[in-house]
């Protein structure tokens, strides 16, 4: 329904245009309604333009929603405008520090090919992805945020020898499921990654009763799995892209002139047309309600 944003957020009016109901911070403090207070822990590049996705993904539930972006201590946001930083993220300890976070999303990152105790922040999001654990009612990981919450459940990654990149045809293989049930039997999702997990793995997680897997690809294997106690929800996709997105992801790719990168898979840039906007909304409502559904509303 609503995303509560500062008046001066670069997302509030592109948002409103967007047909997403955006509402400031001093008006939502007017209304005797407790948001949803969701964590969203965005280690993209370019941070600034990323959030956008993010926002417009959640704004598409009934519910009304208190984004709070997280900021690292470890990381240094070389990418992403500094003082777009300083003035909306904080950190976890922070966050937390008067009331606890209904949801937590974690963003992809581009260190798939790098292992995870070489990554300079391994250790603070280790941390953080504890405390959710027990903490917060779901954690979404996306991409590589997704391969890190496999990771705490003892999963580990493999990296290709090529970028899985472009728009594949998927499987929903769990219909009685409270997030993933409804997605369309067969519907198409972005995948733009350097790792992932075997299918074996995966499969043998799932006999040991540790994950139950949801969405499956010929190309990009299961994709979409969570934590057998529903706390960590894995999606190694990218619903929340629009298909400008891929377009700006293959001009980079190309100028880069990468050996391991070839163009998207199934996607036209000169022509970028969005396959999967209907089931990426329904993937975020159902998420957030599930949330809803698990969250004490009155702390």
């Amino acid at each position: 329904m609503t995303i509560i944003l500062p008046k001066e957020h670069y997302a509030f009016e592109l948002l409103k245009k967007k047909r997403i109901e955006v509402m400031s911070i001093d008006d939502a403090l007017h209304q005797d309604i407790r948001a949803l207070r969701i964590g969203i822990l965005n280690i993209m590049p370019k941070a600034e333009v990323y959030d956008f996705n993010l926002l417009f993904s959640l704004g598409r539930s009934l519910l009304q929603i208190d984004p709070v972006w997280i900021r690292l201590k470890t990381y240094d946001y070389i990418t992403t405008d500094r003082d777009y930083i300083d003035s909306l993220y904080i950190h976890f300890d922070g966050a937390i520090k008067n009331r606890i976070l209904d949801g937590f999303i974690v963003t992809g990152a581009p260190v798939e090919d790098i292992p995870y105790e070489e990554v300079g922040y391994w250790g603070e999001l280790k941390n953080i992805l504890s405390y959710a654990r027990k903490n917060i009612a779901s954690t979404l990981g996306i991409c590589w945020g997704g391969l890190a919450l496999a990771k705490m459940l003892g999963i580990e990654k493999v990296k290709y020898s090529k970028k899985l990149f472009g728009v594949f045809e998927s499987y929903n293989i769990n219909r009685e499921h409270p997030i993933t049930g409804e997605l369309d039997d067969i519907f198409y999702c972005p995948q733009s990654r350097h790792a992932g997990i075997p299918d074996e793995m995966l499969e043998k997680e799932q006999d040991k009763g540790n994950v139950n897997l949801l969405a499956y690809s010929k190309e990009a294997g299961y994709f979409i799995f969570e934590s057998a106690d529903r706390r960590f929800l894995i999606n190694l996709g990218h619903f929340e892209y629009n298909s400008r997105r891929l377009v700006e992801e293959t001009l980079r790719d190309r100028e880069k002139k990468r050996k391991d990168v070839e163009d998207p898979v199934n996607f036209d840039i000169n022509n970028p047309v969005n396959r999967w906007r209907g089931n990426r909304n329904e993937f975020f409502t159902q998420w957030i309600k599930f949330v809803y559904d698990h969250t004490d509303l009155t702390k």
